[in-house]
Order: structure tokens, then sequence, then C-alpha cells
């Protein structure tokens, strides 16, 4: 079984808690694309986890984990994640963590010219994180990057930093005035960082090919959601990776294989971190007391997130644009202490009622339609099974469900593992 859990939003819809509790089924999980530009947050018998870089698998003793080569990885941060998971009793070891010999370094050059950008366009950023994460992507369609496997070459490695070092001083000397980068620097950073990763390193193409064969079941992790896709987002205010489930078998290092299916994730409400449009945006003290309820504050920032009704435009293109068969619907419990329940049901651009996601300069105009639904107002956090939800509860859900044109299988009412139904 190849099964990708995707986000159908702008991220943040709970997909490293469904990996976490669906990756019992699976022998193998896989990050395909992304850095640690975002978080994904798991509780389980072991505590409170926040993964920004290593798989959700990895809190499962008998699931391999694998870093692909669509990710790039900053392996400061990598290190410094590895080092708290293993304090709190997680075994990584090379039998269960393999780094694709092919995903790219983000080097502390990628965070400062990140920096650097975001501080020249002032009020116009883009909202990044300011991890180096379009930089580093960018680096590497330009074909000036340095791959995990060059750590293995140490002989050509040292080469290969002095001469994009010459050619990123171009800019943050020569352009932005800043102080040049130290090709030493970067070479001591890539050592002492990177050497103990090198057990790690290895072709997982070859080692995922031998699991696909022997009929290994492999689950796929993506990073932020549809809505930030390069290509399909709301861009420029996107991720640089694809995060569509389309992608994943690129991603991964395995583009030959084909999914089976596709479990998007879906938010009872809606959130977003950062800039660009969010149509189904709601201000002020409503929206206060939904982030206040829902913990919405960024797991690799701590950024407050940017809240509102579930928005039903925007999770219809989501389900479709990533080919979802199946739907987990998370944080339902979040909304019981409402009497009406916020649903953006369409928007309206121009004086026009629409019900197509919509983009460019369009979704810049787009207001939102809003209706509201009965609240079930009563704690769901220990129901067990379908017809322990109250009525309203399920309504909302059979709305949901064929608003956006998918069956929804799962429903989270509570962040541990065990909270949650089977539909």
């Amino acid at each position: 079984m190849l099964t990708a859990i995707v986000g159908t939003n702008w991220g943040d819809e709970g997909k490293g808690r469904m990996v976490d509790l669906l990756s019992s089924d699976y022998d193998i999980v896989i990050r395909y694309q992304g850095g640690n530009n975002a978080g994904h947050t798991v509780v389980n018998d072991k505590g409170k986890f926040i993964l920004n870089l290593l798989p959700s698998g990895i809190l499962r003793e008998n699931t391999v984990n694998v870093m692909g080569c669509g990710m790039v990885v900053d392996i400061e941060h990598l290190y410094n994640e590895s080092g708290k998971l293993t304090e709190k009793g997680v075994k990584i070891s090379p039998e269960n963590l393999k780094i694709s010999d092919k995903a790219v370094i983000c080097m502390p050059y990628h965070k400062l010219l990140d920096n650097l950008e975001e501080d020249r366009l002032r009020e116009k950023a883009y909202g990044s994180t300011r991890r180096g994460i379009a930089p580093v992507y960018g680096d590497k369609y330009m074909k000036k990057s340095i791959r995990m496997m060059d750590l293995l070459n140490p002989e050509t490695l040292e080469r290969k930093v002095r001469d994009i070092v010459a050619w990123k001083n171009l800019t943050v000397a020569g352009g932005y005035k800043a102080e040049a980068i130290d090709a030493d620097k970067m070479i001591e950073w890539l050592h002492r960082f990177g050497d103990r990763l090198i057990p790690y390193i290895c072709d997982t193409t070859l080692y995922l090919e031998n699991a696909v064969k022997a009929g290994k079941n492999i689950m796929f992790e993506a990073q932020l959601g549809a809505l930030k896709d390069i290509d399909y987002g709301i861009y420029p205010y996107t991720s640089s990776s694809s995060t569509i489930a389309a992608y994943a078998p690129i991603g991964s290092g395995i583009p030959f294989v084909r999914l089976d299916s596709v479990i998007g994730i879906t938010k009872a409400y809606s959130s977003a971190v950062g800039e660009g449009p969010f149509t189904a945006e709601m201000f002020g003290e409503e929206a206060e007391k939904l982030r206040e309820a829902g913990g919405e504050y960024g797991a690799a920032t701590g950024r407050p997130r940017r809240v509102g009704g579930i928005d039903i435009v925007a999770t219809k293109y989501g389900v479709m644009v990533q080919g979802a068969t199946e739907i987990a619907l998370t944080k339902l419990d979040v909304l019981s202490y409402m009497d009406k329940i916020p649903v953006c049901v369409a928007y309206e651009i121009d004086g026009v009622r629409t019900t197509d996601f919509p983009v460019g300069d369009r979704l810049d105009r787009a207001k939102p339609v809003y209706e509201y639904f009965e609240g079930f107002k009563t704690d769901i956090s220990s129901c067990k099974k379908q017809e322990e939800l109250p009525k309203a509860a399920l309504d909302y859900i059979k709305y949901i469900e064929d608003a956006i044109g998918c069956k929804i299988k799962y429903v989270s009412v509570g962040a541990s593992r065990d909270q949650y139904i089977v539909l």
C-alpha cells in the first residue's frame, strides 16, 4: 500500500498527528519536500513532540523513516531536533532513519539571504519563516547547491563551497552591501554538523525500489498544504516546493510508482500562517477565541495563526488538486464552545457569487459568504464511536463531506493518538 498524507488547505491541518496515528500500519514513512519551515505537532504516549524535518514515523519504533531527495535539509537544525528526541527516549539510528544523498543542504547563507530580502521588502514582505527555504530551492534549480552526497567526498566539498560562496558574495556583499560570507566558516559548519550524518546518507532510491518490490507499505508525508504549493497555491505567498500528492513519488526518490490512496487532512475550521490572501479570515474577539481554543500558533515559528471558519471553496479546491480519496477531519473538538459554527460557503468577487476557487488578483478581491450551523456545545473529546457524537456534530461532518465531494473517514476529537473516530 502506497499512501500519501497531505494537507488540503494552507498547512497546519494536523498531518503529523494523522501520520503518527496511521503509521502503525506502514513499514516506511517518507518526507518528500520542504525543510524546517513548518512543523508537525504529535502527542502520544511518549509526550508532545514538534517535528520540523524528521518524518513523523520516527516516533514509531518499528518504522523506517526516509528524508527524500525533494527536501532541503538544515543539518544544524536536524542535529538539534534529533538530539531533543533522543533525550526523550526516541531511538534514531541508520536503521530507522535514511537521508537521501540527493537532498539539498540548506546553508547558513540561505538564511542570511532570506532575512536580507524580507528586510528589504519591509511592508511588502512575503511573510517568510526566514529559514532560507526560498533561497535554497532557488539555488537547487540554478544548480548551485551542496547536496548530502557532497559530505561523502571531502576532497571536492571544499572546492564546491568556495566556488558557490564566491558567486553568493556578488549578491550579499555586492548587492545587499552586507558582510561577505566566509567560505572557511561554511566549510567548518558543514563538517561540524554534516560529518555526524554521514552514516545516515544513502541512495534512498535503491532502498525504496527494493522496498516496493518486497511489497512494503509506504506512507508519504507532506509538509504544508495545497494552497501553499508553488504551482497551485496562492502564489507568490506559497512555499517553494510542491506540496501536492502527485509529487510524492518524485520527491521521495521513486518516480516510477503510483499512489494507491491519498488521505487529505482538513481542519474543522481554517487557519493560516504568513502573508497573502485568506478569504475566510475572522478578526477581533471572535478570531481570538477560536485561536486560543485551537492553540493556533506556528509549530516552527510560534507565530499566531490567522483563523476563520472552514472555507468550503478553498477546501474543495484543495481536495481536487490533491486527488484525495478520503478525508481526515481534525480538531472538531475545538468547535465545542461555539453556539453557532461559521462556514465560508462561497466567495463574492466584484459582486458575483462563486464557489470556484479563484487565482491571482481575483482572489485578492474575494470576500467571504458566511453561513452559520448549529453548534454542538458539548465536550466530544472522549467519544470513540460515530454514534457517540451529538447530532449537530454529525450534521456538520455530513455537510462538509457533501460540499467538498470526498468521503470523511477519520475524525479527530483531541490531540492524543487515541482521540479519533473512524466513520
